[in-house]
C-alpha cells in the first residue's frame, strides 16, 4: 500500500472510525460517555503499573500486583455491564482499534525502503554448508536439508558432536576451493561463519534452520520452509550488508547489555527461563544486582540503564513487531536502544511517550558501554559471554556478501507509528514532509546524520580481533533453543 491516494483514503477511514466511536459513546452512554473513556484510560494505567510492580517485587506483593493487573480489567467490564454499557464499550473499542489500525497502515513505511538491493550472481561451483541437526528442534532432518543440498552439488558437514570449531571448518573449506559458505543453524553460528566469509570476501548462504531466525527474517527469507533457502544454489542473487563487532567479536543481529545479558548468563536459565527471569528482575531493575552501565553513542548518553540493545542497523520503533525487525542491513550504522525504568510512574510514562528520559534511541557508527566493574556479560546474537570493559561496538559497512534465493518472501514492513498531526495532514490532502521517515521518532539520529562509507574492497577488509577472545567451544551452544529468547529488548 505505497500509493499516496491509498494512504490518504486509509487516513480518512481511520479518522472516520475514531469519530464514530466517540459519537457512539456520547449518543448511547449519555452523560456516562465521559466516565466510560476515563475508566478505560484508568484501567490501562493501573494494569501497566501493576505489571511493573509484578516484575520488581517478590513474594506476596508480586502476586498481589498480578491480581490487580488481572482483576482491574475484569472489574471494569463488570461495571460497564452493570450500567448497561457493555455493548457500547465493546463496539466503541472495536471501532477504536480499527481506526488506530487503519491510521498506522496509512503511516506505514513504504515497502521500497524495506527492500534490500541485490545483484545477479553466477551459480557457485563448490558450495560448502555447515548444518547443526539440533537447531530449531531438528529442522535439518525434518526438511531433509542435507540431502537436498547435496543434490544441488554442495559439500555438507553436520555438527553432530560437541566442541566443533565452525570457523576452522569454514577456513579449511575455503582452502580446498569453496566459493560459498552456508550455515543451517542459529544466529550465533551464522555470525561466526559470517566473520570468515567477510575476511575472505566470499558469499554467505543463510539457511533458516534455527529456532527464531532473526537474521533470516531481516534478509527476507522463508522461516517456515528452510529448504527454500537452498534455491540460492540454483538461482540466486547477492547483496552486500553490514557486519557488527563488539570488542572485535562479530554479530549479525545485536549485542545486549544489562538485564537480558545478566539473566541469560545464569546457569539456571536454560532449564527454567521463566522462573530464572522472574527471580532476577527485582534485583536487576532496582540496581541491587548487575554493573552500573553508562552508554555513549553519538549524541546519546544514558547513565545506569536497565537494558541496552546495540544492533547491526537500527530496529524499527513503530510497534512491538517493528521493534524486533530491521528495515535494512546496509545503512552502515548501529542502532541503539537504552531503557531505564525505576518506578511504576515511569513505566506508564513510557507507554504514553511522556517519559522520554527513560528511553534513549540513537544511530551511530560506534557505541561505547562503560561500567564500574572490569568485565560484564554481553549477549551476542543470543549467546552470553563476558567481555572486558569498556565494551566498544562498531560496524563494518558492506563487509559481508550474502547469497539469497531469487524468489523469497521478502520483508513485510510493520505498520507505522501513529502520529496524529501527520495522519490529519495526510487525510486532508497535504503531503507528508518530503523524505520523512514516518517510522522514526523525533530526536532519533537518522542515516543522514551518519557518514556513509562505500562497500570495502576485498583487500581492504581488515582482520578482526575475535581470535584473541574466548570463542564458543561447541557450536551447539550458539544454537541452543531459547538462548536467543526475548528479554526486556529484542534478543538475538
Amino acid at each position: 500500500m505505497d500509493s499516496l491516494s491509498s494512504r490518504r483514503w486509509c487516513a480518512r477511514g481511520s479518522l472516520a472510525l475514531l469519530t464514530v466511536a466517540f459519537l457512539l459513546m456520547l449518543a448511547f452512554a449519555g452523560s456516562g460517555g465521559l466516565w466510560l473513556v476515563l475508566l478505560t484510560v484508568a484501567t490501562v494505567v493501573v494494569v501497566v503499573a501493576a505489571g511493573f510492580w509484578f516484575l520488581v517485587q517478590r513474594g506476596a506483593l508480586r502476586w498481589l500486583a498480578l491480581a490487580v493487573a488481572v482483576g482491574t480489567p475484569v472489574a471494569a467490564l463488570i461495571l460497564f455491564a452493570a450500567n448497561g454499557l457493555l455493548w457500547v464499550a465493546v463496539v466503541a473499542g472495536a471501532l477504536l482499534l480499527s481506526g488506530v489500525g487503519a491510521g498506522r497502515l496509512a503511516l506505514a513505511p513504504e515497502r521500497s525502503s524495506w527492500t534490500l538491493p541485490v545483484a545477479a550472481a553466477p551459480a557457485p561451483r563448490r558450495p560448502f554448508l555447515i548444518m547443526n541437526p539440533r537447531s530449531g528442534g531438528g529442522k535439518v532432518g525434518r526438511f531433509h536439508l542435507k540431502e537436498r543440498a547435496e543434490e544441488l552439488g554442495a559439500d555438507v558437514v553436520l555438527l553432530d558432536r560437541p566442541g566443533v570449531d565452525v570457523q576452522q571448518l569454514a577456513r579449511d573449506a575455503l582452502a580446498r576451493g569453496a566459493d560459498v559458505l552456508g550455515v543451517a543453524g542459529g544466529d550465533g553460528t551464522q555470525a561466526l561463519v559470517a566473520e570468515v566469509a567477510a575476511e575472505h570476501d566470499v558469499p554467505l548462504l543463510v539457511i533458516s534452520a534455527g529456532t527464531r531466525n532473526h537474521f533470516a527474517l531481516d534478509l527476507g527469507l522463508d522461516r517456515e520452509d528452510p529448504a527454500r533457502c537452498l534455491e540460492a544454489l540454483r538461482d540466486g542473487v547477492e547483496a552486500r550488508i553490514d557486519l557488527g563487532e563488539v570488542n572485535g567479536r562479530p554479530f549479525v543481529n545485536n549485542a545486549s547489555f544489562g538485564a537480558y545479558a545478566e539473566i541469560v548468563e545464569s546457569p539456571a536459565y536454560r532449564d527454567d527461563k521463566r522462573r530464572t527471569t522472574l527471580e532476577a528482575l527485582p534485583d536487576l531493575l532496582s540496581g541491587r544486582r548487575g554493573a552500573h552501565l553508562v552508554v555513549q553513542a553519538a549524541e546519546l548518553t544514558m547513565d545506569a540503564p536497565n537494558a541496552v540493545l546495540v544492533s547491526n542497523n537500527p530496529y524499527g520503533d513503530s510497534d512491538l513487531s517493528g521493534m524486533g525487525r530491521r528495515s535494512r542491513l546496509d545503512r552502515g550504522v548501529l542502532g541503539v536502544v537504552a531503557v531505564r525504568v525505576d518506578t511504576a510512574r515511569q513505566a506508564v510514562g513510557l507507554l504514553q511517550g511522556a517519559h522520554r528520559r527513560g528511553l534513549g534511541r540513537a544511530e551511530a557508527r560506534e557505541v561505547v558501554v562503560t561500567a564500574d566493574v572490569p568485565e560484564i556479560p554481553v549477549g551476542i546474537d543470543g549467546e552470553t559471554v563476558r567481555l572486558p570493559t569498556p565494551v566498544r561496538c562498531t560496524v563494518r559497512p558492506g563487509a559481508l556478501r550474502v547469497r539469497l534465493p531469487r524468489e523469497r518472501p521478502g520483508i513485510r514492513p510493520p505498520r507505522g507509528r501513529l502520529d496524529w498531526a501527520t495522519l490529519w495532514a495526510l487525510a486532508v490532502g497535504r503531503s507528508p514532509r518530503a523524505g520523512a521517515d514516518r517510522s522514526t521518532p523525533v530526536g532519533t539520529r537518522t542515516a543522514a546524520d551518519a557518514v556513509q562509507l562505500p562497500a570495502p574492497r576485498p583487500g581492504d577488509l581488515r582482520e578482526t580481533a575475535s581470535a584473541r577472545l574466548p570463542q564458543p567451544g561447541a557450536a551447539e551452544q550458539n544454537d541452543a533453543d531459547g538462548a536467543d529468547g526475548p528479554g526486556l529488548l529484542p534478543g538475538g
